[in-house]
């Protein structure tokens, strides 16, 4: 399986750079990585961050939070550009499942990608609400599952179950940790991985031997206990 890498984040000097290299396939965003970057208006900052990704895949979130909101937000969000997915969590912050608002762009041809999922059974809600021609993404967060103690890969592993009668669809490992979550992604046969700039630049030096890593591990130790002048 070909697991894509998409690249997380919104700082526009590093997506003119990364939207440069053949081993990233697409962008995702978020509200809180907008933030981060000093956006402080949501669609003229969305619509810099268009001028250097044109082509590739990217992905901008709702922030309402009630049904007709995210709807209304949604399809203003769709016409910023061809490549755009509209990014809806799984639920609202009360908890209710935001199945209304995925059915509804989904029936106008949005291309949405699904944010905050944690269970195959969100999957299936889903999976549910939609059609089979129009291209959605599930984003299930890894990550943040293993923060807590839980391991996210049974979920994964019945999502991709859930979705292989659906072409349109497309599962996405979120919120990675290390670099090695590439390859576990590629195992399960996620479709994409998002990953943030500075592991993806850990993945593209991805080779090295454990002699190596000896030997360049002692090596800083060394060089830091001479800088730091030590003595015992």
């Amino acid at each position: 399986m070909n697991t894509k890498i998409f690249c997380d984040i919104a700082d526009l000097s590093l997506i003119k750079k990364f939207s440069k290299k053949k081993i990233v396939k697409g962008f995702t965003t978020n509200p809180s990585l907008m933030r981060k970057a000093g956006a402080k208006d949501y669609k003229s900052y969305s619509k810099k961050i268009l001028k250097f990704c044109k082509k590739k895949p990217i992905s901008f979130e709702v922030f309402a939070d009630d049904t007709k909101s995210m709807i209304e937000q949604g399809i203003k969000i769709n016409t910023w550009g061809k490549n755009v997915f509209v990014k809806v969590p799984v639920v609202n912050s009360k908890n209710k499942f935001t199945g209304k608002v995925i059915k509804e762009l989904n029936r106008k041809n949005v291309k949405l990608n699904i944010t905050a999922v944690y269970t195959a059974s969100q999957t299936q809600k889903i999976l549910n609400a939609i059609n089979k021609k129009t291209r959605v993404i599930i984003s299930i967060f890894a990550g943040r599952a293993g923060d807590t103690g839980k391991d996210p890969l049974p979920e994964f592993v019945r999502s991709l179950k859930l979705a292989k009668n659906y072409k349109n669809v497309e599962i996405l490992w979120a919120s990675v940790r290390e670099p090695y979550n590439y390859l576990q992604a590629k195992q399960l046969g996620c479709h994409i991985i998002t990953i943030p700039p500075a592991l993806i630049e850990k993945i593209e030096k991805f080779g090295k031997s454990f002699d190596q890593l000896t030997k360049e591990t002692v090596k800083a130790f060394l060089i830091d206990s001479k800088k730091s002048k030590f003595k015992i």
